[in-house]
């Protein structure tokens, strides 16, 4: 039997290699087999944190007579979400033909043309809790296979017909409208009525019982709402002080069990606590006094930079839920250790794959906290970690190839999985993050690249942005890929990322048909997204930016440093005051003079003649991108502040 997983990319695939299961990887080749054979394909998508994807392992895909079982009547296939989201979100929509309890292990019967047939999330052995064994899964679905073909087959045809009418539907011309402030506000309401009010999180009142989930993207859109600033910052306290984050080393585990927290899946994500710490730094934003926020500010920062970043510079996906105590395998024994027995044993393993969306998220959230806390090692974790990915991940499209970005990399090693919106839209946001924290232009200019690959690939459809290179090739020759996945719960969706990354460039070039853009992501799902808070909040906090009027605040200090302590007392105070209403503003960034200009000089009009006067540090305030005289005096600049458009609404909170 060949061992085709030993060499994988992917920690998770290789964590299989060993199994009796004669695994294939993705790809073409696996369906083709399977068409030699004459069998199904078993599709076994699931993550190398996840829980429940390693009792199955244990249970089933390491015992050698339900390997036997599968060798002889099926090819299996073993894929990592992360690596292939693209090919998770197919099959995860596919499923939901068969089953409500989605999730992973994911396990998804195929014909060799790639139609799903079949499919459930994890199997016991035997028998247990109104779910049938999975060897007697196996039996059952190879004997539908041998003789009841037909029907089989239609029932693949039907879901693959089904996912193809719901992209068509998905890919159809914006019929809805940006919400409105009415709509935003009723969405806080929705959130509001879902809210726990004895230990925070959202769940079904009155029980509000378990799993609950942090699902930080509906928080950073309470955080962006004067209206929903105290919901968001209220379950934000709440869960930092709960089971749900371990005290010791600050990160937030994937999810728990119970109402009260308690009982956590110890899966830590980092793009829970790169999100989560963007919505805390917001919360201390709007309430400066909120010692809280910025205690839980720091925990995350220090988690993402002394937990999960690797040597080169770059993030880990994630860290497993399970570790090695005593000879024994534990799942969240760890985190039950001190500080000090903690330094004793081996922490759980981190799942040392890099992608490029996740470290994007991670990139912008430490840009920005570094920026709005003058952390200047924060500002530079960001950076080694865009350097890595620029490094490693990025490369020049060609005329046969406008692919721009890898997805996915481990140590030098570059998968052959293409990136995904998400990528694209999540590490161009977390570039131009960098680019304001840091001063320099060309982490905007690559944003750019970036973004305009995406406009350029959706160029003839009625999508504002589309993937370089189309979708993922087994997926689109099978009929099976998703034009359109705009659905958002634990992170932001690759549409809503794109989008905010466009409106961020708005904000600085002055180009109009990145704001076109971004308002076209959001028109195509508005209603349902003011509708469904929970699953959208990414969109929603957009929508929030997108209502308000443009105010832009330029700060230029003389040197290139424009985080860290300031040249003189005066310069300090302006840059302080600046600071103090970032969150009012549409954007806010200061820089040094020759930052400025090189910023300028790649086109981002913001900056075009912003130097300071009389060698004193110098602010603008700009509306679309008309701008007041410049102000050297910190109480100047509060006047202005006080009087730019919507500052009644969204100054900073008493």
């Amino acid at each position: 039997m060949a061992n085709r997983l030993a060499d994988a990319i992917s920690p998770y695939l290789r964590s299989h290699a060993d199994n009796p299961v004669d695994w294939w990887p993705w790809g073409a080749d696996a369906f083709a087999e399977a068409a030699r054979r004459d069998v199904p394909v078993l599709v076994s998508i699931g993550y190398s944190s996840c829980h429940w994807c390693h009792v199955m392992a244990r249970e089933s895909f390491s015992d050698p007579a339900t390997a036997e079982l599968i060798n002889a009547r099926f090819v299996a296939i073993k894929v990592d979400r992360e690596e292939h989201p693209d090919v998770d979100a197919s099959y995860m929509a596919a499923a939901g033909a068969f089953t409500r309890n989605l999730g992973w292990p994911l396990t998804v019967f195929a014909t060799p043309g790639g139609h799903p047939f079949y499919a459930g999330s994890y199997f016991p052995p035997v028998a247990a809790n109104g779910l049938p064994g999975f060897a007697e899964l196996l039996h059952a679905v190879s004997e539908a296979w041998a003789v009841r073909r037909d029907a089989v087959e239609e029932t693949g045809a039907a879901v693959a017909a089904a996912l193809a009418e719901a992209g068509a539907g998905s890919a159809a011309a914006p019929t809805g409208q940006i919400p409105d402030e009415p709509e935003l506000a009723e969405a806080v309401a929705r959130l509001a009525a879902l809210e726990d009010p004895v230990y925070g999180g959202f769940g079904t009142p009155p029980q509000f019982s378990g799993p609950k989930f942090p699902v930080a993207p509906a928080l950073g859109f309470l955080v962006e709402r004067a209206d929903g600033a105290a919901l968001g910052a209220r379950t934000l306290k709440l869960m930092g002080a709960s089971p749900l984050r371990d005290p010791v080393e600050g990160g937030f585990f994937r999810y728990s069990t119970r109402r009260d927290w308690g009982d956590p899946h110890y899966e830590r994500m980092l793009y829970d606590n790169a999100l989560l710490l963007d919505a805390a730094v917001r919360a201390g934003q709007n309430d400066p006094g909120a010692r809280w926020a910025q205690t839980l500010s720091e925990a995350l920062a220090g988690f993402l930079l002394g937990v999960l970043r690797l040597p080169g510079g770059a993030f880990a996906s994630a860290q497993d839920s399970e570790s090695t105590l005593d000879g024994r395998r534990s799942e969240g024994g760890y985190y039950a250790l001190e500080e000090e027995d903690r330094a004793e044993v081996d922490p759980p393993a981190l799942d040392q794959k890099v992608l490029s969306g996740w470290n994007g998220l991670a990139i912008g959230a430490l840009a920005r906290a570094g920026a709005a806390r003058q952390r200047p090692e924060w500002v530079d974790g960001a950076r080694a970690a865009a350097e890595a990915l620029l490094r490693l991940h990025l490369r020049p499209a060609t005329e046969g190839d406008p692919r721009r970005l890898a997805r996915a990399s481990l140590g030098e090693r570059v998968s052959d999985a293409p990136a995904t919106l998400e990528d694209y839209g999540m590490l161009a946001g977390g570039l131009l993050a960098l680019a304001g924290a840091s001063g320099e232009a060309r982490y905007a200019v690559i944003a750019r690249d970036l973004v305009d690959a995406c406009l350029d690939a959706a160029r003839g459809s009625s999508l504002p942005f589309a993937v370089p290179g189309g979708a993922e090739d087994v997926l689109a020759a099978q009929g099976m890929a998703l034009e359109l996945d705009a659905s958002e719960g634990a992170y932001p969706s690759g549409l809503s990322a794109l989008a905010s990354a466009a409106f961020e460039l708005s904000l600085l070039s002055g180009d109009r048909r990145y704001r076109e853009a971004a308002e076209a992501a959001v028109a195509l799902v508005g209603p349902t997204a003011a509708e469904n808070p929970l699953g959208y909040g990414g969109l929603l906090a957009l929508a929030e930016r997108l209502r308000r009027p443009v105010v832009q605040l330029v700060s230029v200090v003389t040197g290139d440093a424009p985080v860290g302590s300031a040249p003189d007392g005066a310069a300090a105070a302006l840059l302080a005051e600046a600071r103090r209403h970032a969150a009012s503003v549409s954007v806010q960034i200061a820089l040094g003079e020759e930052q400025a200009e090189a910023f300028a000089a790649a086109g981002f009009e913001l900056f075009a003649g912003r130097r300071t006067q009389g060698g004193r540090a110098t602010s603008y305030l700009c509306e679309r991108f008309v701008c007041r005289l410049p102000v050297t005096d910190a109480g100047e600049l509060t006047a202005l502040l006080a009087a730019a458009p919507g500052a009644e609404g969204a100054r900073p909170l008493p």
